[in-house]
């Protein structure tokens, strides 16, 4: 519809005031006044020399006159209102109903153009924890909704599986492990070596304060104590290829990647290739000393390797350590090299909290001066930290929040709501917790996907599965309830056919067919700005006027067949896009509640 009245505008105004113009200014009309669009005429002024109120009324006049969609039309200062006629509505609402919105947008072709998104990048000594999960959601919802606008997307994942961490957790499990291992615990292969992580820690905290109480320098103490100096020396043997530390390190990380692989499937989100530092980090070496080389960065006389940014408003960047060991910085280089011989990349975009921001500024530079042509424009999807009631979460001491405990919780908090309300009545045990599991889950991806991206949020899971108000849950009960109105219809003999053209829709109606025509729009800029905040939010504000609609308004119950029948168009059309939407935030939709 506003195509059709942009398009109208457009020619008008080349008609009126001989004005070529790209973009016309379309909003909803303001409560207050008679109209369903709203066009800005200010910018058209000065080419026409009259006011704004004869530039609107001249507009109208011609759209009126050449446009079909356009019943009449009023002037409110430089605000030209159009009513739209009925039938345009009747007409739109049909075409919503009868589209494919899974495929809309959707570019299946092989020359499509390729974007990458990077996201999770979990670290081998611990299980994934509620960061974790904000970032994944993130990154599963902006390749979805990047799908739907016409990139083809590849969906990475980095995996942290070296350095010193790693060895933290491996040498605490060959001090006190006993050999456990999680078939002989019951445990997830990333929870039991999660357990060990903070074993270190506990161990090495006891060691520094040991000596320090003997009268060292505290920084001196941790960089001294026993276990931080075997830890080292395992990393060391470890970069050296040795073959009984190498065994060690592929069986721990065996175990944490199946743990892992649980805790993916059940959260949505998946990848479609995996990269391990543990083979990148040489190749960024080898590509730092190809950038030596040709003078793009220098070596200092203590012989580590730097770039030298200073000309670009940055800093100097270490890229190589004196003992020519490499940094994230140098890894980063090599997971891009890999992945450009891997991928004809157009795009790249990096799903990494905010806290990274200056690095990947830095990388953004130092990939587009080793020659790869999407590394000046590459995409780093800063997001803000996400925390609890409780305060910040601390890996090494054992308080964070482990993804899979926080999935129990949301799964059981929507058990107990549930049964609190009496929605799951007279379902089958397998089929309540089934609609459990959707609906806690949905509750967990809604609160955490619909904050702005950019910003810091706090977690409150009680307040995630509320059935009121912005939640999963709200959306998840009006799209079970539209389901039961469209499956009572069947079970009455109703049947459902596109809406005849002589049906005069109500005001309600007519702003929600409005609100439908907004979804594809609201998809594209989710796409431009990387915010699935826009499509959660959206929906939301669809659920809340459709069921302003449905309290006072009767569909089943309505004698007028051919009213009826619009209704409950109009009703299986707001399903369609509440479950297209949510789908692109990875939220499954129960059929009934």
């Amino acid at each position: 519809m506003e195509k059709i009245i942009s398009d109208a505008v457009k020619v008008a105004v080349r008609g009126l005031y001989g004005l070529e113009i790209d973009i016309v200014q379309l909003q909803k009309t303001r409560s207050e006044f008679e109209g369903d669009v709203t066009v800005v005429t200010f910018p058209f002024v000065k080419a026409a020399r009259k006011s704004p109120e004869m530039v609107g009324a001249e507009i109208g006049a011609k759209l009126k006159e050449t446009c079909a969609a356009v019943e009449s039309y009023n002037v409110v200062k430089g605000f030209l209102n159009i009513v739209v006629s009925k039938s345009c509505w009747v007409d739109r609402l049909n075409d919503i109903d009868g589209r494919d919105l899974s495929a809309e947008g959707v570019n299946n072709s092989d020359d499509a153009p390729l974007m990458m998104v990077e996201y999770s990048s979990p670290n081998t000594n611990k299980p994934l924890h509620l960061g974790h999960v904000r970032n994944n959601l993130l990154g599963s919802a902006i390749a979805r909704i990047e799908a739907a606008n016409g990139w083809k997307v590849v969906r990475t994942n980095i995996v942290n599986d070296r350095g010193i961490h790693i060895c933290k957790s491996m040498l605490a499990w060959l001090r006190w492990g006993n050999g456990e291992t999680p078939e002989s615990t019951g445990m997830k292969g990333d929870h039991l070596i999660g357990k060990y992580y903070v074993e270190f820690d506990k161990h090495y905290r006891a060691e520094v304060k040991e000596l320090v109480d003997k009268g060292m320098d505290e920084e001196e103490a941790k960089r001294k104590a026993p276990l931080i100096v075997e830890a080292q020396d395992m990393l060391l043997k470890w970069e050296q290829g040795d073959e009984e530390i190498r065994s060690l390190w592929r069986r721990m990380n065996e175990w944490v990647y199946a743990g892992f692989d649980e805790t993916y499937k059940r959260m949505g989100v998946g990848f479609d290739k995996i990269y391990y530092e543990s083979n990148t980090y040489l190749v960024g070496k080898e590509k730092v000393m190809e950038g030596l080389e040709k003078g793009i960065f220098y070596r200092r006389d203590d012989g580590s390797v730097w770039a030298d940014l200073s000309k670009d408003g940055l800093d100097e960047k270490l890229l190589l350590r004196t003992d020519g060991t490499s940094v994230y910085m140098t890894q980063d280089i090599g997971t891009a090299k890999l992945r450009y011989d891997d991928f004809p990349i157009r795009k790249m975009v990096y799903v990494v909290g905010n806290e990274q921001n200056y690095h990947f500024q830095v990388l953004s530079l130092l990939l587009d001066k080793l020659g790869f042509e999407w590394g000046k424009d590459l995409v780093h999807f800063s997001y803000g930290m996400v925390e609890l009631p409780e305060g910040k979460m601390k890996s090494r001491e054992g308080t964070v929040v482990d993804a899979d405990d926080l999935m129990d919780e949301m799964e059981e908090q929507a058990r107990v709501t549930s049964e609190e309300l009496g929605k799951l009545d007279g379902l089958s045990e397998q089929e309540a917790r089934e609609i459990n599991r959707m609906v806690g889950l949905g509750a967990l991806k809604y609160f955490i996907l619909k904050v702005d991206p950019r910003k810091n949020m706090m977690f409150n899971p009680k307040e995630s599965i509320d059935f009121n108000g912005n939640t999963g849950p709200f959306i998840q009960y009006t799209n079970a309830r539209i389901n039961s109105v469209i499956r009572k219809a069947a079970e009455n003999g109703v049947n459902i056919h596109p809406v005849d053209m002589d049906v005069v829709m109500g005001e309600k109606e007519v702003s929600l067919v409005q609100k439908l025509g907004d979804y594809r729009n609201v998809v594209k800029q989710a796409g431009e700005e990387f915010s699935p905040a826009l499509i959660a939010n959206y929906v939301y504000e669809l659920v809340k006027e459709y069921n302003g609609f449905y309290q006072g308004t009767m569909i089943l119950r309505e004698e007028d067949e051919k009213l009826r029948n619009m209704r409950l168009v109009l009703s299986r059309s707001v399903g369609k896009v509440i479950t297209a939407g949510m789908g692109l935030l990875g939220i499954e939709m129960p059929e009934r509640m």
